[in-house]
């Protein structure tokens, strides 16, 4: 469990009303999806292609196998089979919904197969040619598919049936593989960035759970027992589903952080490591918080700006990064700190930049919002991290890393019409 949890750190997903959270989760998993692409540039030009995707493949294998099992806890998802691997696959950074568009066919408990109709990352890499393509799809794709599986059942193989480059041009779907429980293969170890990250405080942190609340007009679905759904509705869910499933997938992400910031470190050393780091969450901090500004509907102001950080990657899950903020009485000024004594700061995640004086991931966050917004650090005894930020008189040019975060398709994605959460029944 967690080694500490920072005192005064009100959840504000708590303050978000039902249908705001519902909005909120397909957003928070395509952004961690995307934590992927705001990365990757930086390990291109460090480590070359092959060197980007050995970096890739522990980064989800030290963050996948963790990540999986809690959401399982965290949705009473329980059973070893098929059905309940696709259940986690739906709720991963991973496969975020639409944008990559996983559907799944179960014949029984150890058979089934999953096909993507869509695949938003192949879009993003199928322009820059056959070879980035094979390395997504094969070499990156091959260890750590199995890697998400094993947390539900160590004994699934998971084997393509085709995937890209796609032959014909053009073919949908755009892959297609077979997930089968073997109880003659040896049980899969832990992947060893697995073990490494496994040492993290986020492996083990535990929530207090969300507070009651009127529960009328809201969902139903309190956990994701029963069947297997062809896609969720999150609107189905409560309140306090939507909770544990968006604190889970803060979780995700700070996960994600550390499995690439340890496979950085590994192949390189502390310093690289925190610069690649430094890269990585620059970009995704203004894409996430262009995209949470959106979902909100918030103003530039002062307080929309507090809004939008409140529930951006870099403050939740606020019981782990001991982060709080305060509008000034006049509405001009937003104050925010991280109490260093949280468990965030123990760990290989991007708290500890903030820590070692990098601001620059909170104000790309607070520029996407409005780029006349300015960071200042405010001194202290080490015991908290803190910044005020003002509106200014000139807008501040976007920065490289949230500009080049933005070439993904990804950045501006818009998701359809809410589906229908359809059971899917073993044919």
């Amino acid at each position: 469990m967690s080694r500490h949890t920072p005192a005064n750190c009100p959840d504000p997903l708590e303050g978000l009303d039902h249908a705001t959270l519902a909005r909120l989760v397909p957003d928070l998993l395509l952004i961690g999806q995307l934590i992927d692409r705001a990365g990757m540039p930086a390990l291109l030009g460090e480590f070359g292609v092959d060197g980007m995707g050995e970096v890739a493949i522990e980064e989800w294998q030290a963050a996948s196998p963790h990540y999986a099992r809690r959401m399982k806890e965290a949705l009473s998802i329980t059973g070893d089979g098929v059905a309940e691997i696709f259940k986690g696959f739906q709720l991963d950074v991973g496969a975020p919904p639409e944008f990559m568009d996983f559907r799944y066919g179960v014949t029984d408990h150890d058979n089934g197969e999953f096909w993507l109709d869509h695949c938003g990352a192949l879009m993003d890499v199928e322009p820059m040619g056959d070879r980035l393509v094979t390395t997504m799809c094969h070499d990156i794709e091959d260890p750590t598919f199995p890697a998400t599986a094993l947390a539900t059942n160590p004994r699934a193989v998971v084997e393509p049936i085709h995937r890209p480059p796609r032959s014909p041009e053009g073919r949908t779907p755009h892959c297609h593989w077979t997930v089968r429980i073997d109880p003659d293969v040896e049980p899969a170890p832990l992947p060893e960035p697995a073990v490494e990250s496994a040492s993290s405080r986020i492996i083990d942190f535990e929530f207090t759970p969300p507070e009651p609340r009127d529960t009328t007009g809201e969902g139903s679905r309190d956990d994701y027992s029963g069947p297997l759904l062809a896609d969720l509705v999150f609107s189905e869910f409560t309140s306090a589903a939507l909770i544990r499933i968006t604190r889970e997938i803060y979780l995700q992400m700070h996960l994600l952080a550390v499995g690439f910031y340890q496979s950085v470190r590994r192949r390189s050393d502390t310093a690289t490591a925190d610069r690649l780091l430094a890269y990585q969450a620059t970009g995704i901090a203004g894409v996430a918080a262009g995209r949470i500004r959106d979902v909100l509907g918030v103003d530039a102001d002062a307080r929309g700006l507090a809004a939008v950080l409140d529930v951006h990657p870099l403050a939740g899950p606020v019981a782990y990064t001991g982060y709080s903020s305060r509008v000034s009485d006049d509405g001009t000024e937003l104050t925010v700190s991280w109490d260093t004594s949280a468990d965030a700061f123990a760990d290989d995640t991007w708290a500890p930049l903030l820590a070692a004086g990098d601001l620059r991931s909170l104000e790309a966050a607070a520029q996407a919002v409005d780029p006349h917004w300015t960071v200042e650090a405010v001194p202290g005894d080490g015991t908290r991290i803190e910044a005020v930020l003002r509106l200014g008189e000139t807008a501040a040019k976007e920065s490289d890393e949230v500009a080049v975060t933005r070439i993904s398709t990804g950045a501006a994605f818009e998701f359809g019409p809410a589906r229908k959460a359809l059971p899917i029944t073993p044919v």
